[in-house]
């Protein structure tokens, strides 16, 4: 069992309670999309070919949306301690991770997926493994060359390429 003074001088940014509502709210849109969607491209049975495009999905948005209204309505009255969805720390631990994700997925349009790859690969050792650069430049390298070589020669699969692999002719 966690102790709660684990963290302890890390503020909360926002409690359980909160997160509940919150994706219960949003699966509930989610339901409510896919049924009005479903009513729209006809969700009913024709005799005799059987069930519409819709009639399936219909059914799962309800799911989803009833369900969804459950967890809010039991979100909403429960009572109890406050406990904390995440802190302060756990929330920059993450962002240490999502932000260079999200860096990556975009340099990819641009630079290709090699570069990114090897790119995002040494900044990640040397900042969060703490190795030096010149381990993680090679580790970068023959990670990403392994991957072209798969990829781009024996499986034939193209990724993704920028002005590097333009210079070399792929």
């Amino acid at each position: 069992m966690q102790n709660n003074d684990d963290n302890a001088g890390s503020r909360e940014l926002v409690s359980t309670k909160t997160m509940e509502i919150v994706v219960a709210l949003l699966f509930m849109a989610a339901g409510i999309v896919v049924m009005v969607d479903s009513l729209r491209i006809g969700a009913g049975w024709i005799d005799p070919d059987g069930p519409q495009a819709g009639y399936f999905p219909l059914r799962m948005g309800a799911i989803m949306a009833i369900s969804s209204l459950v967890v809010l309505v039991h979100a909403v009255l429960a009572r109890g301690p406050r406990r904390a969805f995440v802190d302060l720390h756990a929330f920059k631990q993450v962002l240490l991770v999502l932000i260079p994700a999200a860096i990556f997925v975009a340099a990819v349009n641009y630079i290709g997926m090699y570069v990114s790859s090897a790119v995002y690969i040494a900044a990640f050792m040397i900042y969060m493994g703490r190795y030096n650069w010149l381990t993680s430049a090679a580790v970068a390298v023959a990670v990403v060359l392994v991957l072209f070589f798969m990829f781009e020669v024996w499986f034939l699969v193209p990724l993704p390429k920028g002005p590097v692999e333009d210079f070399f002719g792929y």
